[in-house]
This record gives C-alpha cells, structure tokens and sequence, in this order.
C-alpha cells in the first residue's frame, strides 16, 4: 500500500516504485488527472514530478496500481496525489498620510478564499504595530520628526500549508508643519518695518499669511515672507493688524499662529 500524500504546487514529488508479494511481479498504474503534473499511465515507477496546480483550489489525481505476475491479475489498489495551489495576495496600493490621519484599515485578500494573511511592519513610529494577521486595523499615522518617515508593510500568503510569494506596499507619514513664533511689535507711523521670513519645523513648508487690517502699511495676505513696509497711522489714536501665519508642507496643515503689529500715530500740536 502506499499511502495518498498532499503537496504543494512547486514541490519537487519523488519517485514512487511498487512492491509486493510476487517476486518478478509487473505493476501497471494509472492517473485520473494529469493536472496534478503526474502522467496519465506508466509501468513500475511513478517517476518523481513537479507537483502542479494553477487553479484556486485544491485538486488531486488517484493512482490505480495493477500487479500481475505469470498471467495472474491481483486486485488493484489506489493512493491519492491532492496538489494545493500556491495563495497569492492582491496588491495593496502604498498611500502617504499626515501626522494625525486616521489610516483605514486594509483587509487583505488573494487568490484562495481559505488564506491567512501574515504581515510585518518595519516602523512602528508610524503608529501601527509590528505585526498582525489577515487585517492591518485603522490606525492614527504617528511623526513626530521634521522629515517624512515610512514603514514597509510586508504580506505573506498561506493556505493548507503552502506558502505564497510576500508582497510588500509603503505606508509614508508626513510631519505636522510649525511656525516659530514671531513676537508682536509696536512701531510708530513712518517707520520702517523690516521684513519677516518665518521659519519652522520642515524645511519645505510653505507659509501663507493673512493681514486682518492693510491701514497699518502692508498687504492683506501673502507668501513665504512678509516684505518690509513703511508703518501708516493716520488716525488720531493705535490701530493694528493681526497677522495670522499658516504653515503647510507635504499637503499637510499646520497649526496657524498670530502676532500683532501696532502703528501709533504720530503726535501733533495745535497752532497757538
């Protein structure tokens, strides 16, 4: 008897050569499914094969052995060569996200409906674990540097035993864009203002600013830097504009920061 065996496709299936009671005994067998990668019939040997399968589910291919000896026919016996398919796992698209996203969860999923998913992350700064099975949950990207950081996520495919090829996808995770502070002052109508070139965490970011009042001298809203001007007060008592600054970089927001600019007028005395 030799007994029915289960591979994997890929696997190199050795040679099975019969025996029995009846010495100089000739053994003839058959296969139900050359699928398998085994042939359709031979004489003494099955020789070893490349077990085969490109479909998603498992198939097999019984193997009838006959002996005969000295015109005597003995009663046939059967084994069962069941190959598996090799699982894959459909892509996964590499995605960037801001410090603080809400990543979605991604759901892995292939080619045979019984697979188990394996993962690795390489980065667990970017806020999700180091590994898991079948699901990579939601999570919240995490960087806390001044530079993007990424984690490479690795998925390794399983069913019945058979190992299918990792695929890999990148998780990219910008940081959140700052604004150093710049301080309020308080000039006097006609002075000069000097420029202001704002400054940050990134060294990309982009500053966008807006001016809640132009009657102290400058424009209502720009880029990057604020050119110097000539303060203005024509009234007869302070006024002043807010200058609100939003830094962003990487398509990522920062959080915006304020500062004051006060232009006093300049006193004047009546005629006596």
């Amino acid at each position: 008897t030799v007994p029915s065996a289960t591979y994997c496709s890929g696997v190199l299936v050795p040679a099975v050569t019969f025996t029995g009671n009846t010495t100089g005994a000739t053994y003839n067998w058959t296969n139900s499914n050359t699928a398998t990668g085994v042939a359709s019939s031979g004489v003494a040997t099955v020789s070893a094969f490349t077990a085969t399968n490109s479909g998603t589910s498992g198939i097999s291919g019984i193997i009838t052995v006959t002996p005969s000896a000295n015109s005597c026919i003995g009663t046939p016996t059967n084994y069962t060569v069941l190959v598996n398919p090799i699982p894959t796992v459909n892509a996964v698209a590499s995605a960037t996200y801001c410090n603080g996203d809400v990543v979605p969860a991604v759901n892995f999923s292939g080619s045979v409906a019984s697979a188990t998913y394996s993962w690795t992350n390489s980065n667990t700064a970017i806020g999700t674990s180091a590994s898991g099975i079948t699901t990579v949950p939601s999570f919240n990207a995490t960087n806390s540097a001044s530079t993007f950081i990424s984690g490479i996520i690795t998925v390794t495919p399983s069913a019945n035993s058979c190992a299918g090829v990792p695929t890999n996808y990148t998780v990219v995770v910008n940081p959140t864009p700052v604004v150093n502070a710049v301080s309020s002052a308080t000039y006097c109508s006609g002075d000069a203002v000097a420029a202001t070139t704002f400054t940050g965490n990134v060294a990309t970011t982009t500053y966008s600013w807006s001016n809640s009042n132009t009657a102290i001298g400058t424009g209502a809203n720009g880029v990057a830097t604020i050119p110097g001007f000539n303060a203005t007060n024509s009234s007869a008592s302070g006024i002043s504009g807010v200058i609100t600054v939003t830094p962003s970089a990487n398509s990522c927001l920062g959080t915006p920061t304020d500062f004051t600019i006060v232009v006093n007028p300049i006193p004047t005395v009546n005629a006596v």
